[in-house]
């Protein structure tokens, strides 16, 4: 039963996750928290910074770690192929339609239109990973002058290495880690 479980939760994930890897963390959160309580917050923010720094896409990795803390090997199969189950029939269903109606307008307009959702869906993410990496916590802070002095510092650090362009993203995630362990060794 719990096989199946993972299929259809991973399922209904895949199937709604428009946008991409990102897009895909609330609903992602919704089911292994909310809705199934197969493990905790922080432990899901752990299972996301994995999936990022491992090869692949973010929704894929987070399944197949999901389902391996879930069921084992059985588990991580049934989760990964719920989440790609909908992508491949979606795919191949409007990769059909896209070719024989592509340049209808109102096809064009649907796909405007999935566009704010798509950032609406990213922001939420970002918002989450904001507040839990600077006040540590899954809601957003009733009070925002009390940050973790190293998480904003560490934040900043990648900011400006992003913006400058100066390293590319394993260099910066390696880097952040690092600058982290020894900002809390010293402040310690």
């Amino acid at each position: 039963m719990i096989y199946f479980d993972l299929f259809w939760s991973f399922c209904m994930v895949g199937a709604f996750c428009v946008g991409g890897g990102y897009a895909s963390i609330p609903l992602i959160q919704t089911q292994v928290i909310d809705i199934h309580h197969w493990i905790g917050f922080s432990e899901f923010m752990d299972v996301v910074a994995i999936s990022q720094m491992t090869p692949g896409p973010i929704g894929i990795n987070a399944a197949t770690f999901v389902g391996t803390k879930v069921a084992g090997i059985g588990g991580a199969v049934a989760a990964t192929a719920g989440f790609v189950t909908p992508s491949l029939i979606i795919m191949i269903t409007l990769a059909k339609l896209l070719a024989k109606y592509g340049e209808m307008g109102a096809i064009r307009g649907v796909l405007n239109g999935l566009r704010p959702a798509v950032v609406a869906l990213i922001a939420s993410a970002g918002v989450m990973f904001l507040t839990l990496s600077l006040w540590n916590l899954e809601r957003i802070p009733a009070v925002w002058t009390d940050p973790d002095l190293v998480s904003t510092i560490v934040l900043l650090a990648a900011l400006v290495l992003i913006k400058k362009k100066v390293c590319g993203v394993i260099q910066i995630l390696l880097g952040s880690g690092l600058l982290s362990l020894a900002l809390h060794l010293l402040l310690q």
